[in-house]
């Protein structure tokens, strides 16, 4: 069964967040929440977690994982961003959106659309993330958590341990989250696409 782990949304315990990040780099799989819903995350290399979260969420290799960053720097280091798509990003982050860009060879390419070579970058505004990736030291590789069969991710730790706890190895409740998973906009054709409206306001470019 799954570690229950309760962090305080706004000021997340260090010790707690620690306890996280050593699963997280024990090969461990965990359930934590964003700025829009909660979502399933692995350490970036680990291929046998990343297989386990496309049995849980029965995905085929053509998902589009995300790594989650801390900040625009470590974006750029897993991405190739163009000037124009600097300056988006800097307007957009941290918040509800997910950007997919081509990837850079520091991606492994299992992380890689197989197709498009391009990867899915965060930068969440959520303090219980923020304290995450700063004791990690690097992205952290993710899923939106929604599973077969539901038309929204899960929302609350409870509804997490309750359907997948016996499938991973923590969750971080940290209170609910909402139903809304973060907004898709693909940069890597050279234009802004949106690839699907989520949390975070696309109006200006649809």
């Amino acid at each position: 069964m799954a570690q229950m782990i309760e962090v305080h949304p706004t000021n997340p315990q260090p010790r707690l967040i620690a306890e996280a990040v050593r699963i997280i780099r024990d090969g461990g799989l965990i359930a934590y929440p964003t700025d829009s819903s909660y979502a399933l995350g692995c350490h970036i290399g680990d291929k046998k977690a990343m297989d386990r979260i496309h049995r849980i969420r029965r995905t085929d290799k053509n998902h589009n994982f995300t790594l989650v960053c801390s900040d625009l720097s470590e974006i750029a280091l897993y991405a190739r961003v163009d000037n124009w798509a600097y300056r988006l990003l800097k307007a957009l982050t941290p918040g509800p959106y997910t950007f997919i860009l081509m990837a850079t060879r520091e991606v492994p390419k299992r992380l890689q659309n197989p197709k498009r070579r391009t990867i899915g970058l965060r930068v969440p505004d959520h303090p219980v993330v923020k304290e995450m990736l700063q004791q990690l030291g690097e992205p952290i590789m993710s899923s939106t958590l929604t599973l077969p069969g539901d038309d929204v991710p899960l929302t609350e730790a409870f509804e997490v341990d309750e359907r997948i706890g016996h499938e991973i190895e923590a969750i971080l409740d940290c209170g609910p989250t909402g139903i809304e998973p973060s907004s898709v906009l693909d940069l890597s054709g050279g234009s802004v696409e949106v690839r699907r409206v989520g949390k975070g306001d696309v109006s200006a470019f649809q």
